[in-house]
């Protein structure tokens, strides 16, 4: 009999994350309640810096950044936004953190939810990917159903290489 399997990444798309970057960017260039703050994002590897003229602005630029993102099907888990801090002249700044990848710790506690599902499956870790495999589709869309509507998993989940 067949097998069926599929893949439980945490990644993002990084040219979906500069495309919302420059787009946040753009608008918050253009928006009125944004005139004379100097607002910026600036990027390092897996953090991106908002720096703008107040806290309150900061997290409004934040929220920006958030929609674009959710445009460009980008989840919304995939940020974790420190807390706002004044830094000179009364400027706000906001680090937030690109959360994707799946920890090993975190790879332990999804195998225990899919076992948790159905103990038809059995669940590989491989690195940083789960690899869910098990003789009937209807088990496996179960399992991907179940890790969607999780809302405590604290990473966004795609589930790839179905076959």
């Amino acid at each position: 009999m067949a097998e069926f399997s599929f893949d439980v990444v945490s990644e993002f798309d990084p040219a979906e994350l500069t495309n919302a970057i420059d787009q946040a960017r753009r608008e918050v260039g253009t928006r009125f309640d944004f005139r004379d703050t100097q607002t910026s994002f600036d990027r390092q590897d897996q953090i991106i810096l908002i720096d703008s003229a107040s806290e309150e602005r900061a997290k409004a630029a934040l929220q920006v950044l958030r929609e674009k993102a959710a445009r460009r099907q980008l989840s919304p888990k995939l940020f974790k936004a420190d807390d706002p801090k004044t830094v000179g002249k009364g400027r706000g700044q906001i680090e937030v953190h690109l959360n994707a990848g799946i920890t090993d710790e975190l790879a332990r506690d999804l195998r225990k939810r899919i076992q948790n599902v159905t103990p038809k499956v059995q669940v590989r870790i491989q690195g940083d990917q789960l690899r869910v495999v098990g003789k009937d589709k209807d088990t496996l869309q179960l399992v991907i159903k179940n890790l969607r509507e999780a809302e405590d998993i604290p990473v966004p989940l795609q589930f790839t290489n179905y076959r």
